[in-house]
């Protein structure tokens, strides 16, 4: 075959897996967005919802999450396509995805804990955790979200002939914070805020399985409460999964022969997109009565859709 049969070839293999790539992440992100936006309109429907703190901060999580992976899909689209940024327009969209990246394991923490007041105090409920008062605390979260960001833009170097407006760049992460002062000021943070999140979830678990021995609750209550943060744990999980792209690589380039593209799509897929798209979801539908309003949706639009075609 001629270098330029075998240069069609190479480019028509590659188009054909960015096609595959972008078919498998915005229809994912599609299901997640409508379920979304179901699950905000029972929010913004149904009062009681916005006036018990547990929804209030599931809510809060699910805005997260998406904005999260609304930017997260939008990079991976600009880097498929090959799109080049100026430092001044792509530095505020890889901003936006680290600080909501690092407020869902601190949302989840908040959850947790809410679980523990309402169980250990369930009549004499702190103010700062009723449903009014939250905002103060989702607020202080997104700050403490906004310290891992600032700092590793604080401290980059910028080469001497760059310009932020003048000079383009392939809009990744990698490419704009690659030095090995934010590699480490990068593994340290997330150890840091990772383990707090760890500690405060065991804790939490260990303390309403003790007052399982008290008589004040009633056991069921208790055991949905240790359900929960259990659940949590698991979302929290989920988000670690992230943390796996060094194993991931040294493993697939030990057993494979995958290009580091292929190897950058799997880690990206199976640990940022899927994990985020399932931990929302999974505490949603699991909770009953949500689950209920979401089913009643749901029916109502099939009911509807048939009686269209019967038309």
């Amino acid at each position: 075959m001629q270098p330029h049969n075998l240069s069609l070839s190479s480019n028509s293999h590659e188009s054909l897996s960015i096609i595959i790539k972008v078919c498998a992440v915005t229809p994912l992100f599609c299901v997640f967005l409508c379920c979304v936006i179901v699950m905000l309109h029972i929010f913004a429907s149904h009062r009681h919802f916005l006036e018990t703190s547990r929804y209030t901060l599931f809510a809060c999580m699910l805005v997260n999450d998406t904005v999260q992976l609304f930017f997260s899909v939008l990079l991976f689209l600009l880097s498929m396509g090959r799109v080049t940024l100026a430092l001044v327009y792509c530095a505020p969209l890889l901003f936006v995805s680290l600080v909501t990246f690092q407020n869902t394991p601190l949302i989840l923490a908040a959850m947790s804990l809410e679980r523990y007041v309402a169980i250990v105090y369930p009549l004499h409920r702190p103010a700062m955790w009723r449903s009014d008062r939250l905002w103060v605390m989702v607020l202080a979260l997104l700050i403490l979200s906004c310290i891992f960001p600032i700092a590793m833009f604080s401290i980059r170097q910028p080469e001497p002939a760059e310009d932020i407006l003048t000079t383009l760049y392939v809009c990744k992460n990698f490419n704009i914070n690659s030095s090995p002062t934010q590699t480490i000021l990068k593994v340290g943070i997330h150890v840091s805020f990772f383990s707090l999140v760890a500690v405060i979830v065991l804790f939490t678990y260990v303390r309403i399985l003790l007052e399982t021995r008290n008589l004040r609750q009633d056991r069921a209550s208790v055991g949905r409460a240790m359900h929960t943060v259990m659940l949590h744990a698991f979302q929290l999980l989920l988000c670690m999964l992230a943390f796996l792209y060094p194993i991931t690589v040294s493993f697939i380039q030990l057993h494979g022969h995958w290009s580091k593209q292929d190897v950058a799509f799997f880690n990206y897929f199976c640990f940022m997109i899927v994990p985020r798209f399932l931990s929302p979801l999974i505490y949603g539908f699991r909770d009953q009565s949500l689950r209920g309003y979401i089913g009643n949706i749901f029916s109502c639009y099939f009911k509807k859709a048939n009686l269209q075609v019967r038309t």
